[in-house]
């Protein structure tokens, strides 16, 4: 199981979101929407809105960070 994260360099929900990732030792590749302003695209595409983190796991599109949903998946 892979994650991928979308997020921004002043964002601490998006550090909070990789903190428990890594905490569930879950690999995740990261897009940063900073560094690179093609993934606003993906962001909107998959979540509706332009607000990060937006995770995806095993198909799953978590918005913002929501431990309660972060911990059941896998």
């Amino acid at each position: 199981m892979t994650a991928i994260i979308y997020t921004s360099n002043s964002c601490g929900q998006c550090k909070m979101t990789k903190r428990l990732l890594d905490r569930r030792e879950i690999p995740y590749t990261e897009f940063n929407i900073d560094d690179d302003p093609k993934y606003h695209e993906a962001v909107q595409s998959l979540s509706g809105q332009l607000r990060v983190p937006v995770t995806v796991i095993d198909e799953r599109v978590v918005v913002g960070y929501n431990p309660m949903l972060l911990m059941q998946v896998g």
